[in-house]
């Protein structure tokens, strides 16, 4: 049966960095994040009988190699989970995402697979269980399934059935801005799996950085539930500094910043000083994500395209979960 769904991209406010088990993809600390409605994937996925091989379409150009089997592998799992492992698959995906350069379109992308091909085999699935098997294909994917707010918690159990999203607050609990600021389209020179694999093994800033976590946690989520822009902001830019001072510290030492990563940093950071209220942060990549409140919404976009370097600044609402298409 053929099969469509449509997933958002979310933004780490308190980052995921690093795994206590890379095969089930376990965190090594709780994170939260809030998801956004201008960024997506849409997926339709087709498991039939008379197929001999899956195949995997992104968009409208057929994917080989290493992404091809991760693809594969993970409807793998959605086979075993399903009791139909002779049963293959066409994947058609298109991404409204820039691919690889710090915003989270394995998030997006694994979200709408897990929700598309569970229909298409004809599962019956919670949100927890969808979170779960997403978590197997891309860890902040699991976020993904749900709209607004969200919180990965880490678990304990070895085999990661206590490791799942959560929603801590709804899309339409704030209406909080996020300027998606895009400085480069091209791939990133160091993967996520791999700076973080890095990171855990060899930075000497690493135990720390987990240490700051469950604080930043239960600050924030205050934050939240009391629509406390400023103290989220304050704390989800520490985090986000922290975050990446561990990559300064790791063996060999690399980063994802640019120097106009720096410069939007800045930026920001004048905005704060002339009263304009904004606070980044950043993933994976060179790209700055700003956020602000509506009422300022002019200032912060006119002012950020005018950074020398910056090829696109694009606003998010928060955004909603998992949807059939």
């Amino acid at each position: 049966m053929k099969a469509s769904a449509k997933a958002h991209t979310n933004i780490a406010l308190i980052k995921y960095w690093g795994k206590r088990d890379e095969s089930l993809i376990l965190p090594m600390n709780n994170s939260l994040s809030l998801t956004l409605d201008g960024f997506y994937t849409t997926t339709t996925v087709d498991f039939r009988e008379s197929l001999t091989e899956d195949s995997f379409f992104l968009n409208n150009q057929p994917v080989s190699g290493v992404e091809y089997e991760r693809v594969t592998s993970f409807l793998d799992l959605i086979r075993e989970y399903a009791g139909k492992p002779n049963f293959f698959a066409e994947v058609h995906s298109t991404n409204y995402v820039p691919t690889a350069a710090g915003f989270a379109s394995s998030a997006s992308g694994f979200a709408a697979l897990a929700t598309a091909a569970a229909k298409s085999l004809g599962l019956k699935v919670s949100d927890e269980e969808l979170s779960i098997l997403t978590r197997q294909g891309s860890g902040s994917a699991c976020r993904s399934i749900y709209g607004g707010f969200v919180e990965w918690e880490k678990g304990d159990m070895s085999d990661g059935s206590d490791s799942y999203a959560i929603q801590v607050a709804p899309a339409n609990h704030w209406d909080i801005r996020v300027a998606a600021v895009v400085l480069s389209s091209s791939a990133k020179k160091v993967l996520s799996r791999e700076g973080m694999k890095r990171t855990v093994d060899t930075s000497a800033y690493y135990s720390s950085w987990v240490e700051s976590i469950p604080d930043d946690l239960s600050n924030i989520k205050e934050g939240i539930k009391n629509r406390d822009f400023a103290r989220v902001g304050e704390i989800a830019e520490a985090n986000c500094l922290r975050m990446h001072a561990t990559t300064l510290a790791a063996n060999p030492p690399f980063t994802y910043w640019h120097d106009t990563t720096l410069a939007v940093m800045q930026t920001v950071q004048e905005l704060r000083d002339n009263g304009v209220l904004a606070y980044f942060t950043i993933d994976a990549g060179p790209n700055v994500k700003v956020l602000y409140l509506p009422e300022n919404e002019e200032t912060i976009q006119s002012t950020l395209r005018e950074i020398p370097g910056v090829d696109d600044v694009i606003a998010s609402r928060a955004g909603q979960g998992v949807s059939y298409i």
